[in-house]
């Protein structure tokens, strides 16, 4: 037993120096390659060691310049020193090693960077000036400016353009109207179709007298109410003159429309139906007045009836003048116009005999409209503040009831026993 207890002691004994020895040579080892290595590297470094380690551009990685690198390490080369103390001899550079095609890329767009790096340097005060609120609402506005300016250009041409072409086409309907009278004269042409549209100075008219009835009717709703409040003389004066400016104003509306356009004004298209049942050269008969203001305006006194009735007469005599004129006129106009045996090289001088006689119609307007002034001058001359006030009242509801007889007439139920087409 004793043999083979120490031949197990020395076994293990063995093993364990064999450990021991075993560990101290593979440090020894390891440490006799790296001090060789680090022998290598100094005689012959990655980079020369007097050239700084570059600086990466902005926007380059590290891992970039790690890429450029020829031993790919992204940390710069460490110089060890045997001892402690640095080798006086300065090392030769290291040889060129070739780039990868990814490091050539990479190098080529650093240089160009760093080639335009001064333009953008250059055009980074413009960027601040823009990115500036005040000179960005001052441009807006300039260019503003410069759309409105534009826009303005625009318009003008188009106003222009169509006024030419409005010109053009009231010309080319005077040559097709001209060209059909003398061809319905000749008998070779169609039966000429006039337009129904009123002519600009018969719209502005129209809108014109609308107005005036508006404003007619306030003023004597006005006068309506100062009389039932029996109020003062001097107050009543100031709207019975108002009233009578209205009326002179309508006059020289209708004055102005006659030179215009006669036949549109004879013709009443402008009043209600019901008024046009009771025109009399294009206005109320002043007699038809007259005879109004005697139902609303009493009492009278004995020398304002002697007035009125001495007026009354001579505004008939006048009117009955008036009436045997235009008569005349028409009989006249139609003579003309029915004439026998018109060559047709004079057929444009009988035209215009024709409408030589049909402007002297003006004229009976113009006449028949001063008559009307003069009566209601005279008329309030002759009556008293309220008396006049009451005249004004009595005419204006005479006119408002014609004009609601024809609402009323159009509006009324219609019975028929037919069947509807």
């Amino acid at each position: 037993m004793m043999p083979a207890s120490s031949t197990m002691s020395k076994e293990s004994a063995t093993s364990y120096d064999m450990a021991e020895f075993d560990q101290s040579a593979i440090f020894l080892y390891l440490d006799g390659n790296d001090q060789e290595q680090r022998q290598t590297l100094n005689i012959f470094p990655s980079q020369p060691m007097h050239v700084a380690e570059p600086i990466p551009a902005k926007g380059v990685s590290m891992g970039m310049v790690a890429a450029m690198q020829p031993n790919g390490n992204s940390s710069p080369p460490k110089r060890h020193d045997q001892g402690g103390q640095r080798s006086p001899a300065v090392p030769p550079p290291a040889p060129t090693v070739a780039l990868p095609n990814s490091a050539k890329e990479t190098k080529s767009s650093l240089n160009k960077k760093e080639a335009t790096s001064g333009g953008k340097g250059a055009t980074s005060g413009d960027q601040e000036r823009v990115r500036d609120p005040k000179v960005r609402t001052l441009r807006r506005l300039a260019q503003n400016r410069e759309a409105a300016r534009k826009s303005r250009l625009r318009k003008k041409a188009y106003i222009q353009q169509l006024e030419t072409s409005r010109i053009r086409l009231s010309q080319l309907e005077q040559q097709v109207h001209v060209a059909r009278v003398q061809g319905v004269f000749l008998g070779t042409g169609e039966q000429p179709s006039f337009p129904s549209a009123p002519s600009p100075a018969a719209v502005v008219f129209d809108m014109e007298y609308g107005r005036w009835v508006e404003e007619h009717s306030k003023l004597i709703f006005q006068l309506r109410a100062t009389l039932n409040e029996h109020l003062a003389d001097e107050q009543l004066q100031g709207f019975v003159n108002g009233a009578m400016a209205q009326h002179e104003e309508l006059l020289n509306l209708k004055g102005a429309m006659a030179r215009a356009d006669v036949f549109h004004l004879l013709s009443g298209v402008w009043a209600s139906p019901a008024e046009r049942c009771f025109l009399w050269l294009g206005g109320f008969r002043p007699s038809e007045v007259i005879k109004v203001m005697l139902k609303h305006v009493e009492p009278l006194s004995e020398g304002q009836i002697l007035g009125i009735y001495n007026l009354q007469q001579s505004v008939q005599e006048r009117e009955e003048a008036l009436n045997h004129s235009m008569e005349a006129t028409q009989q006249s106009i139609s003579d003309t116009i029915a004439a026998p045996d018109v060559a047709p090289a004079t057929f444009m001088g009988h035209m215009s005999l024709a409408m030589n006689k049909v402007a002297s119609m003006e004229g009976f307007v113009m006449q028949a409209d001063g008559l009307r002034q003069q009566t209601l001058h005279k008329l309030h001359h002759i009556l008293t503040t309220r008396q006049a006030a009451r005249c004004m009242v009595a005419i204006a509801d005479y006119f408002h009831r014609l004009r609601a007889l024809s609402t009323l007439w159009v509006a009324r139920p219609r019975h028929e026993d037919g069947p509807v087409l």
